[in-house]
């Protein structure tokens, strides 16, 4: 090859030899246009419709991921908005349940009170009682002592009856 170029370097074009080249190159050309042009043209074509393809996808995946983050973020925003909504109701809960159990409570002194005092005029009338009787015992026997005889209950009855409305109004109980 270097041979040929330096003999047609120094005698000038040797058109056969072009001819012959330029033939060769042609039959080459058609060839490769033949048998490589359309396979390497279909892969070609095959890759840029598969690059394509991968941007759509990428597009669509892209848009999908956004979607997906709107609505996670939208579910979040939800979850404090309902976790807000537990604890308001807690709090009412709560406050609820203390007011009705400081209202029971309430209820439940009043009534130990009603009966403490239901307790105490019993209990006074209890004491009173045996007050009365114990001064009725004491009265018949001072006055059995006093007068040197027996009393019949019924006179018995009125003295000590008479005898306690004189306490009473000594004391002030009525």
């Amino acid at each position: 090859m270097d041979s040929a170029l330096l003999s047609a370097a120094e005698g000038g074009v040797q058109w056969g030899d072009f001819l012959f080249y330029l033939v060769t190159f042609i039959i080459l050309i058609a060839l490769i246009k033949h048998f490589a042009w359309g396979p390497v043209t279909e892969m070609m074509e095959k890759r840029a419709e598969k690059i394509a393809n991968d941007i759509d996808s990428a597009e669509d995946a892209r848009k999908k991921a956004e979607e997906l983050a709107a609505k996670r973020e939208s579910a979040l925003k939800d979850s404090h908005v309902e976790a807000s909504k537990i604890i308001d109701r807690a709090k009412q809960n709560g406050e609820q349940q203390k007011a009705s159990i400081v209202s029971a409570a309430q209820a439940e002194v009043d009534t130990l009170k009603q009966n403490a005092k239901k307790d105490i005029a019993q209990e006074r009338e209890e004491a009173l009682a045996n007050v009365k009787n114990d001064v009725a015992a004491l009265s018949v026997e001072i006055a059995s002592k006093i007068i040197q005889k027996e009393l019949d209950a019924k006179d018995q009855e009125a003295l000590v009856d008479s005898y306690i409305e004189g306490l009473g109004k000594q004391n002030g109980i009525k």
